[in-house]
């Protein structure tokens, strides 16, 4: 009898161990660290079920790339007008895999302030020499056009999305410089996913500081110099992987122009 009850106890305690790990599957198959500005997302994060989910699934984005974008710019204190562009940096990031498969590198030749300030160079770690004798903003726009097209990203059936952290590159700076130039914008350069936005939708808290905040808050190491253009894409391209992985959905962030 003894045997019996130990047996019987048994399997219920099986079946209803099966039944709650049926219950949380289930969950964590739903779009509760999909939708953005969902409080449920935060609270999932910081008791680490997004980290279950990663493990059982890796879910598709809705883009087949993410374009990952970073400016580096002519500034000093008090600042200087107009700000130019003098690092352009893209990184292609697969969306299925989230790994990098190209990259986009170019510096720029200023020519309202050709000469680079001090606390432009401490800032960025750019110097004269890597300016000097660069393409213009208008040529380096032409040679991204042919990178984009060369990479299959102008095929109208492949969807893609810069990715920017923080408003500035996409809504400020690159449409201010090229009103001040009298350059066309390219449409593909009108959307893009604000990289801060979606880290405080997966994540429950804005990051103040920027990259410095994301990688902390994902236990990330940060690559590279602070404010070097291209490695602020590498931590860029970094923190969207780690937030994939935990089952996080990247959506555009920016209104229509």
């Amino acid at each position: 009898m003894v045997a019996l009850i130990h047996t019987t106890a048994g399997k219920l305690h099986l079946k209803l161990l099966s039944q709650v790990r049926n219950t949380l599957h289930s969950l964590l198959r739903r779009d509760i660290f999909q939708g953005y500005g969902s409080t449920t997302t935060g609270k999932l994060a910081s008791h680490g079920f997004a980290s279950m989910a990663a493990m059982s699934s890796f879910p598709p984005q809705r883009y087949h790339y993410f374009l990952v974008l970073d400016f580096e710019a002519t500034c000093d204190k008090p600042q200087i007008h107009p700000q130019e562009i003098i690092e352009f940096p893209i990184l292609k990031l697969n969306g299925r895999t989230m790994e990098i498969e190209s990259t986009f590198h170019m510096y720029v030749q200023p020519v309202v302030h050709p000469q680079l300030t001090p606390f432009c160079t401490e800032l960025t770690g750019i110097i004269q020499a890597m300016v000097d004798g660069q393409p213009s903003l208008q040529q380096v726009l032409e040679r991204v056009d042919e990178w984009m097209a060369k990479e299959g990203l102008l095929d109208p059936s492949v969807k893609s999305i810069f990715v920017t952290c923080g408003d500035w590159d996409l809504k400020v700076m690159l449409p201010g410089q090229c009103q001040y130039l009298g350059l066309p914008v390219a449409d593909y350069f009108k959307q893009w996913i604000n990289l801060k936005k979606a880290y405080s939708f997966a994540m429950g808290s804005w990051p103040k500081n920027g990259l410095l905040d994301m990688n902390k808050g994902l236990n990330l190491q940060h690559i590279g110099r602070p404010h070097s253009g291209i490695d602020d894409c590498k931590n860029i391209a970094n923190i969207m992987k780690t937030l994939a992985h935990r089952g996080f959905i990247f959506k555009q962030t920016s209104k229509p122009f």
